[in-house]
């Protein structure tokens, strides 16, 4: 994963955990239903497999992850 995906993803992720607030200044954040660890990104026609990553931020698990096509990350909260 290139370091800017990571970036944001943190940045998403820290933001989503600490204020509950699933928004972000830069990309669209879009929450799935609770324990996703996958999802697949329509776009016209096709479809891509988005594969979410774990991340533990204060005790909360979230599965998070970034499509560079839609710019958008997908977030979905584990426990917490």
């Amino acid at each position: 994963m290139q370091s800017e995906e990571k970036t944001i993803l943190q940045r998403v992720v820290e933001n989503f955990v600490r204020t509950g607030n699933a928004s972000d200044d830069h990309v669209k954040v879009t929450s799935l239903p609770k324990g996703k660890t996958s999802y697949v990104e329509q776009i016209g026609v096709d479809g891509r497999s988005i594969m979410l990553k774990e991340y533990r931020v204060d005790g909360t698990v979230v599965y998070a992850g970034y499509s560079s096509r839609s710019e958008t990350v997908y977030l979905s909260v584990v426990n917490g």
